[in-house]
């Protein structure tokens, strides 16, 4: 898959809650290409350091005016300045880069927990006439500000926290298992590592096929520094280039 260098133009930047920001950038040359489950590699300074790029996912394209949106929280030093970041100001991007989603479940579910939930959001478009359910966890109420961000495309909408602030208490181990008796043909998983091994063991058990998007750093994002690897049956994975999207049972050391 063809893959770009490009200068991307900043056309809008804005908190979704107190530490996660969506940011708009015009890059036609990805837009018209990526996938859902695909990432880009952004450098966020032109100074040395942070030296290395990030690696987001992709959680929307407006092919016609060639536009992505990308959602992060802001935890370090590169998601400080990337926050800083204003309508004009151009970033360096290459991608779109790795493999995305399957798309040709009839009855999906999505589940998400936290973050995991920005890549997901473009699946969810693109499986927009399937009507998919989405299953979002959160550690407090705040967290789910997705609830109304996946509205337009996940109207069956499914909602836990750890501390019961809002929908059911506990993590999306509390629903998943009964939801996987309502017919739902794959399951989308995104998320922090003991939640997506959780998630791929239920459906393993259930007979559902489950595809999960792993979350390592990649420092290059074209595989050659082997910094984002995994162990997958049988051979080790590179999860920026034969990922991010696996079948889960092609995972073996998460």
């Amino acid at each position: 898959m063809t893959k770009f260098l490009c200068t991307a133009k900043v056309v809008g930047q804005y908190m979704l809650n107190a530490t996660t920001k969506q940011i708009d950038l015009i890059v036609p040359e990805i837009a018209r290409t990526a996938v859902p489950g695909q990432f880009v590699n952004v450098q966020v300074s032109r100074h040395t350091a942070p030296l290395l790029r990030r690696p987001l996912g992709v959680a929307a394209v407006n092919r016609e005016d060639g536009t992505i949106s990308l959602m992060y929280r802001i935890l370090g030093e590169a998601t400080r300045i990337l926050a800083d970041a204003c309508s004009g100001d151009t970033l360096s991007v290459v991608g779109p880069l790795g493999h995305g989603f399957d798309l040709t479940a009839k009855k999906p579910l999505l589940i998400g927990g936290g973050l995991g939930l920005a890549p997901l959001y473009y699946l969810a478009a693109a499986l927009a006439k399937q009507k998919p359910a989405v299953l979002m966890g959160g550690r407090i109420a705040d967290d789910l500000f997705w609830q109304d961000i996946y509205q337009d495309y996940c109207p069956e909408q499914y909602l836990t926290t750890d501390d019961g602030s809002l929908g059911t208490q506990g993590t999306v181990m509390a629903l998943l298992p009964e939801l996987l008796t309502k017919g739902y043909d794959c399951a989308y998983v995104c998320g922090p590592v003991p939640m997506m091994k959780a998630v791929a063991a239920a459906c393993a058990a259930a007979k559902v096929p489950c595809q999960v998007s792993l979350e390592r750093y990649m420092a290059c994002g074209l595989g050659a520094c082997l910094s984002c690897s995994c162990g997958g049956v049988g051979k080790r994975l590179k999860v920026c280039t034969d990922g991010p999207v696996f079948w889960a049972q092609e995972v073996a050391e998460w």
